[in-house]
């Protein structure tokens, strides 16, 4: 599993230096966003919420809305909604279209769930290619001065590597558990980029 994540991580730090801003996008916003029991999302809780490792950012909106997020794979800047493109260090294209992202809060407990799905990745890197599907979950309570958000992370991938000699191999997580650990975030004062 080790070699795996270590693939997956190459191919997406190679985005890394690239652009950083996408070559096109296209779509409509498509994020839902529940409060459980009624009432309105904390507006207090609107903001950049950035990660302290692994890239990870969410824009969350004072409706609870996601209108971006930087993913780890490769620190894509993503719009829900929106087919994101952009071009590799390779000269080669990386290509992420977003499935329906959701925002569940838990008035009682200050507990925030958030889910970003991807519904198709495909980044080309000098004759290897990373193709698939994934889906993460962040949950976890917001603490009381709302600045803090350690959740537990659990990443779905659903990816195939494919190498230049057309050798293909596995690169998913286990469907039922897939792969789970801590992952704090901070809410940041930092304006959009």
């Amino acid at each position: 599993m080790r070699w795996k994540r270590a693939w997956v991580l190459s191919l997406g730090l190679l985005l890394i230096g690239g652009c950083s801003r996408p070559l096109r996008q296209e779509g409509d916003n498509n994020t839902k966003m529940t409060v459980e029991g009624g009432g309105r999302f904390p507006s207090s809780l609107a903001g950049r919420w950035k990660a302290r490792q692994h890239g990870w950012e969410l824009q969350i909106e004072p409706d609870g809305h996601i209108s971006w997020a930087i993913l780890s794979l490769g620190r894509v800047r993503v719009v829900p909604g929106q087919t994101t493109t952009m071009p590799t260090q390779s000269g080669d294209k990386a290509v992420f279209t977003p499935g329906a992202w959701t925002v569940d809060y838990l008035p009682s407990t200050r507990e925030l769930t958030v889910k970003i799905t991807m519904d198709h990745v495909r980044v080309e890197m000098a004759g290897n290619i990373l193709e698939g599907a994934s889906t993460d979950v962040f949950i976890g309570p917001v603490t009381p001065n709302g600045r803090t958000w350690p959740t537990q992370w659990t990443t779905f991938t659903r990816y195939t590597g494919h190498t230049p000699d057309n050798t293909s191999f596995n690169l998913s997580t286990d469907p039922t558990d897939g792969d789970t650990r801590l992952l704090v975030f901070e809410k940041t004062d930092v304006a959009s980029p």
